[in-house]
């Protein structure tokens, strides 16, 4: 069994496409995934799968999501490997030493192609930055999250992709959640 994380994108967000945490880990269950762990209230699972790949994932959560629950819901799932190896790369705390409370990572679906990239190049996001590695963004935002226009909406339109965001600890965590089951 190979561990994965899911991403669930926006819910539990102003009233919204609400889901409690024990009601979708026991919809995972349900799909025969194996030491399920939800942390907290905005969509990050941990579980063990017998698939492989993170596409047929996707799909098959976000398909169950919408069955359980009536609503349409964007799904990322990463390998805790491809994780670690995300947190390992982040040029913001490797090369800079960043506060770690600025620190985000947008996970894209796919890999953006070139004629996007340069839309995002352009882009004046002072005091913000970020830099993408393959499907990850690192984001510093000295501000806050909040306060950027580098959301998941703007990525998503410039780069034509899914996206969605966590903060440094909270990837961290999932992280280490994943390690000790």
């Amino acid at each position: 069994m190979e561990k994965y994380v899911a991403l669930l994108r926006g819910i539990n967000v102003s009233g919204h496409k609400m889901i409690k945490m024990d009601a979708l880990r026991k919809m995972m269950e349900g799909l025969g995934f194996k030491n399920v762990k939800s942390y907290i209230q905005s969509g990050n699972v941990v579980f063990e799968s017998k698939l492989r790949s993170d596409k047929d994932l996707e799909k098959q959560i976000a398909e169950q999501i919408r069955i359980v629950f009536g609503f349409e819901v964007p799904v990322l799932v990463k390998g805790v490997e491809e994780l670690k190896e995300t947190v390992k790369n982040n040029p913001f705390v490797n090369k800079r030493k960043e506060d770690s409370s600025k620190l985000h990572i947008t996970f894209l679906s796919e890999e953006a192609e070139k004629t996007c990239l340069a839309r995002i190049r352009e882009v004046k996001s002072e005091p913000d930055e970020f830099m993408l590695s393959g499907k990850s963004l690192y984001l510093f935002c000295p501000n806050g999250y909040g306060n950027t226009k580098l959301n998941n909406n703007f990525f998503e339109s410039k780069l034509k992709v899914r996206a969605t965001t966590r903060n440094w600890k909270t990837i961290n965590e999932l992280i280490n959640i994943a390690e000790k089951s």
